[in-house]
């Protein structure tokens, strides 16, 4: 099967089957499309039942062509698609693009296309796109420009391109990839690594079949220079949810796609107004180095709702330093807010450069990583013409603050159409007509700022299969390098007194091959003797029968602080790592993290230090501070373990206590892949 894609993207001929005369169909958008290429290249139409289209003759079947075409458009009705592909192929054609959908046989089709050597975009597609080379196979008429769009769906791909439209922001390749029957979302992600035109990707997916190798490559696309937008639908599409678990209920297939997001820096947005709001920031602005956002406004109002709003996206909003307060303070007027958000009081009015000065007194105090500007600016040209230059003056000052310091200036205005407006995007200040566009545009910018780092898989000790119960999984976890209390199987009375000899009370007894030990009365804590572990072992085998039962030493540490660490296999994006808020009580708290897998200690610490409760690792009222290095060792361990073995679709370690000397998982459970 070739992998080289440039018959979609530039083709040295075309055949339209299937073109037409008629606007309210496909054949006319490809066919009038695909003319406007003419003088690049050689375009035939072909229609069974007419001799002229548009002007142009038509042969009424590919093989009727005097040459053999590179790639031919299929827009006939579902049911001759076979027929045409079979006498194409018979020519020698190497790429078809299916837009006819309802293609009885879909994965036939693609089959017997690559096996002659070509290949397929669709079927169900709505067309292809690229403005380098001026091959138009869709409907609509795209404008030039730097954002290349790839979608499952090609009216959600149409909407990116009329909403880019909006706002000034063209297209430089378009791929609606329909079924994805042969050619996939990842080879044609991959070929735009060296595509020059495209910027910045925009990309609408629904499933994410093969989703490691998808991400491997948005991953390298970002290190190229070439971020990724994503835009996605609900969790039922990435994965299917392991609900025998804790951790199959506190998380999302949303959430295995955010944490792929996260280690390859791609930035997943909510809808198509987002997707190109975040695309003209990247576009105009530097990448943010981090979450802390200063607020410089000439309205009370508008100043402190813009604060609210980046707290509301999860941007900070730090209180400036003394000296930028005192500074501030000293040189606007009475009555203006001088911290953090700045509320100018009229400085503005009285000379328009302080917009600029007061935004470059900010960036240079270096404790923010964006400004944004919210209010009037923008407005003064348009209400009073003899401002106007003065005001584009301080459009072009902000620009070169941006230049000379990476440091990133977005715009709020109430004249987004404004000529200041056009002055400020063209010098690299992004401009939005509403101050949650701005805000959540930096937010979701700054979180992918830096990737999320995983690390490389090393190969785990043990290979043994994976095997049920809570004593096997023990066992493999330890051979990880996950630390749990002694402990010793049971089956027999004789067993259970061996135990006795091995072990110190207070004692723990554990049904051992129950995934839900609790809600069964499977386990029991604090039994203080022999004489009381035979009872509850008699007891429990009487209610839940023969088995490997286990009993351990019970941890009896004071001021230990429970947290859940799991791993997971999506069958669609790979392995990660949870943690989380531990003990019974897990499901009701549902403070968790999770990011792919395997993880750095670096990246470990950082989810443990990200949760709700991670005030309680730190001497909370009084108590003392527990052991969070070891317990990130822990989480390294697991997300190995879970990154390696491909067989685990999951692990819960539920509680691990930690304490200040250290952390014991008490209770474990692996599942295998019953799939590899």
């Amino acid at each position: 099967m070739t992998t080289d894609l440039a018959v979609f993207s530039d083709p040295t001929s075309v055949a339209v089957v299937g073109a037409s005369d008629d606007p309210a169909k496909w054949g006319y958008w490809l066919a009038s499309g695909a003319l406007q290429s003419e003088h690049r290249r050689r375009i035939s139409l072909v229609n069974s039942r007419s001799t002229s289209v548009l002007g142009h003759p038509c042969v009424t079947s590919v093989a009727a062509l005097d040459h053999t075409p590179d790639l031919v458009a299929l827009c006939v009705p579902a049911g001759h698609v076979d027929a045409v592909v079979d006498e194409a192929l018979d020519c020698g054609v190497r790429g078809f693009l299916g837009i006819t959908a309802g293609v009885a046989d879909d994965a036939a089709l693609a089959r017997r296309i690559t096996s002659r050597g070509a290949r397929l975009i669709g079927t169900n597609s709505l067309g292809i796109y690229d403005s380098t080379t001026e091959l138009q196979l869709m409907w609509g008429r795209p404008t030039p420009g730097p954002l290349a769009v790839v979608s499952q769906s090609g009216q959600l791909g149409s909407e990116l391109v009329a909403v880019g439209r909006r706002h000034g922001l063209g297209i430089s390749r378009f791929v609606s990839i329909g079924n994805q029957s042969d050619v996939t979302a990842t080879e044609l992600l991959d070929d735009l690594a060296a595509h020059d035109a495209t910027r910045v990707i925009a990309l609408y997916l629904e499933s994410f079949t093969d989703g490691e190798a998808l991400f491997d490559t948005l991953g390298r696309l970002r290190a190229a220079g070439k971020p990724t937008i994503l835009l996605t639908v609900g969790a039922s599409a990435a994965s299917s949810r392991l609900a025998r678990t804790h951790t199959g209920s506190l998380t999302s297939s949303l959430d295995v796609v955010d944490a792929a997001c996260r280690a390859a820096g791609v930035i997943r947005v909510d809808t198509p107004t987002e997707v190109v709001d975040v695309a003209r920031a990247l576009l105009a602005a530097p990448w943010p180095r981090g979450r802390r956002v200063a607020v410089v406004g000439d309205s009370g109002g508008q100043s402190g709702i813009a604060a609210d709003v980046a707290v509301a996206a999860g941007l900070e909003v730090p209180t400036f330093s003394p000296a930028l307060t005192d500074a501030l303070t000293a040189e606007l007027p009475a009555g203006a807010a001088c911290d953090n958000p700045v509320d100018l009081a009229g400085a503005g009015e009285r000379d328009l450069q302080n917009y600029a000065a007061f935004v470059e007194r900010v960036i240079a105090d270096g404790d923010v990583d964006a400004v944004v500007m919210t209010g009037y600016f923008g407005c003064y040209g348009d209400d009073t013409a003899s401002l106007a230059d003065a005001e584009h003056a301080v459009a072009k000052r902000l620009g070169a603050a941006v230049s000379a310091t990476g440091v990133p200036v977005l715009v709020h205005t109430m004249a987004p159409q404004s000529a200041t407006a056009m002055v400020l995007e063209q010098c690299g200040v992004p401009v939005f007509d509403r101050i949650e566009s701005a805000m959540r545009s930096l937010a979701v910018i700054g979180c992918a700022a830096t990737a999320v780092h995983t690390d490389s898989v090393r190969t785990t000790t043990s290979n043994a299969p994976v095997a049920p119960g809570y004593w096997a999984a023990r066992a493999m976890l330890a051979d990880a390098g996950v630390p749990f209390p002694p402990g010793v199987l049971v089956r027999t009375a004789a067993d259970l007194a061996e135990a006795t000899r091995h072990l110190r009370s207070p004692y723990v007894l554990k049904a051992g091959w129950l995934e839900h030990k609790s809600e069964v009365g499977g386990v029991l804590v604090n039994i203080a003797g022999s004489e009381q572990l035979s009872a509850a072992f008699d007891d429990m085998r009487d209610r839940l029968g023969e088995g490997d039962y286990v009993v351990e030493e019970q941890d009896t540490r004071g001021d230990a602080v429970e947290i859940l660490v799991a791993g997971r296999r999506d069958p669609q994006l790979g392995a990660a790592v949870v943690v989380g808020a531990g003990g019974t009580d897990t499901e009701i708290h549902r403070d968790v993290r999770m990011e792919r897998a395997p993880v750095t200690h670096a990246t470990a610490t950082s989810m443990l230090e990200g949760l709700r409760c991670a005030p309680m690792f730190h001497g909370w009222r009084g108590r003392p501070p527990v052991d969070v290095a070891a317990l990130a060792d822990l989480v390294v361990s697991v997300s190995h373990l879970v990154a390696h073995r491909g067989d685990i679709a999951e692990i819960e370690l539920n509680p691990v206590r930690v304490t200040a000397g250290g952390v014991l998982a008490v209770d474990g459970l692996i599942m295998g892949d019953n799939a590899s």
